[in-house]
């Protein structure tokens, strides 16, 4: 009996020793490959990749805004043929037929002031007039004329109206900066995701291996037991039991097969590896050594986060509706002036003449509008506005707090995860010689099945513990650095790598 027993465990141990080296004939893929893999090639990595550059063009925009702009606009042909009403002295109307052509075209060079919200601009300017109607009874002949302003100088200033340049001034550099961080923190969760996909196969996997291997082993007991019925040594109920877990071993590998094939196609695809047909996973049981405490994690995420920007450009945004309200609603006036040279060219004279001995030319207006009743209008729109600003300092307020214990409890959560892998490997390690020694014991008739089975269920349950607890730790780890964008590791900051 017992030579039998050591063949079976002889063959047990081959079986497993050769299905483990065809395994390892893959290529392994560790989780921090995975990771990496995902961020480049990923179709999550290229919407933030997108996401990024289409924020950055629209900062571009927003710069643009305060550039000089120039232009050149015009009329490229005015031309004109329809009969006009012309008053006559008797007060009465004659329709006179015209035929001409009036073109123009002017180059503007404008240039935004921010502090004031001015507009300064140069223009240059030149105008022709071409008559074509013939007629010797009114003495109209064909001619051309010119005239334009050669160079002028002008300036329009909105007085007590709503700033945007300036208020824009203040929130989109914030707006940008912000998005550059979310940036980072959406490659953190990139690592975040496929690091649950990873764990989620790499534990099929292994419950795949421990379904196999009880397999063998179930099978081995089971043969040994037929044996033992036979010579009357057990009952038959002993054997049917025995018989029973043999086939939920065998259903077990068949649903571990088919958890593999589902997340192994998941992480595929999340990671961007679709050429690939398996993807063997490296169980990443070698934890970081370091230590976090509360106060630099604090001091990190409140310099490197998204959120932090955010708080900020939520309150200038807040301030700036409230200068809108009172802008919009209040009185308003517009000052336009402009001064510089102007000319005009006798008949059939060349274009030339117009930049010989130009005249001057000033301008001055300021137009205004002043409410004198608006019923409360005024009033209601700024208290509005009022009131969305307590709104949103107490909003921002309580986001601290929760940012605050959002980070904390990251750390405090992180440093436990590392003491409860040491636990869950050493019980996953006694759970596994206990079930050694209780499945020898049991062969040698000196134990019951039942204890048998308690050992068994309780090693699969000890290595699934450990799984899950190494998935716990690897979570928190990314986690931890999407909170801070803060590498405690290797000591640095994610954001700075990163941009």
């Amino acid at each position: 009996m017992n030579n039998r027993l050591l063949l079976a465990i002889a063959l047990t141990i081959l079986f497993t020793g050769n299905t483990y080296a065809q395994n390892n004939t893959l290529r392994m893929y560790s989780l921090k490959e995975m990771i990496n893999i995902a961020r480049q090639q990923s179709i999550a990595s290229k919407q933030a990749s997108t996401t990024r550059e289409n924020r950055f063009w629209q900062f571009q925009s927003y710069k643009s805004n305060y550039k000089p702009q120039l232009g050149i606009d015009g009329t490229l042909p005015g031309y004109n043929s329809s009969y006009s009403p012309v008053p006559q002295q008797d007060g009465t109307i004659q329709y006179r037929a015209v035929q001409n052509n009036n073109s123009d075209i002017n180059l503007r060079l404008q240039q935004p002031f921010a502090p004031t919200g001015a507009r300064i601009f140069l223009n240059s300017g030149i105008n022709r007039f071409d008559n074509f109607l013939v007629d010797d009874d009114l003495g109209l002949e064909k001619y051309h004329q010119y005239s334009g302003t050669p160079f002028e100088i002008g300036l329009v200033q909105p007085l007590f109206q709503y700033n945007r340049l300036k208020w824009d001034k203040k929130i989109e550099p914030l707006r940008y900066e912000e998005s550059q961080r979310e940036y980072i923190e959406n490659l953190e969760d990139i690592s975040l995701n496929t690091t649950r996909r990873f764990f989620d196969l790499v534990l099929s996997q292994i419950n795949l291996r421990i379904a196999e291997k009880n397999v063998a082993n179930n099978d081995t007991i089971f043969k040994i037991a037929q044996g033992r019925y036979n010579l009357g040594k057990i009952a038959e109920n002993e054997l049917l039991q025995l018989e029973l877990q043999l086939m939920n071993s065998k259903q077990q590998v068949a649903q571990a097969q088919l958890d593999i094939e589902t997340r192994n196609l998941r992480l595929k695809t999340w990671v961007g590896l679709t050429d690939v047909a398996d993807l063997p996973l490296i169980l990443p049981e070698e934890i970081p050594t370091f230590d976090v405490s509360e106060e630099t994690a604090l001091i990190q995420a409140r310099a490197n986060r998204s959120e932090n920007i955010n708080f900020e450009r939520r309150r200038l945004e807040a301030d700036a509706e409230i200068a809108q309200a009172k802008g919009d609603t209040g009185p308003s006036a517009d000052l336009f002036a402009r001064v510089g040279l102007t000319n005009n060219t006798v008949r059939d004279a060349p274009a030339r003449d117009l930049y010989t001995d130009p005249g001057d030319q000033q301008i001055v207006s300021l137009g205004f509008e002043i409410p004198l009743m608006d019923w409360g209008r005024r009033k209601s729109r700024v208290k509005t506005a009022e009131a969305s600003q307590k709104l949103v300092e107490y909003t921002v307020a309580q986001d601290i707090i929760n940012f605050d214990e959002e980070v904390l409890t990251q750390v405090r959560q992180f440093e436990m995860l590392k003491d409860q892998i040491k636990i869950t490997k050493v019980a996953d390690e006694i759970a596994q010689k206990r079930y050694d020694i209780t499945k020898n014991r049991y062969l040698i008739g000196k134990i019951a099945i039942t204890d048998m089975n308690i050992a068994l269920t309780e090693k699969d349950q000890a290595k699934a513990q450990y799984i899950q607890s190494l998935e716990d730790f690897w979570i928190a780890y990314f986690g931890l650095r999407r909170l801070t964008l803060y590498d405690f590791e290797n000591d640095f900051q994610i954001v700075g790598d990163e941009l």
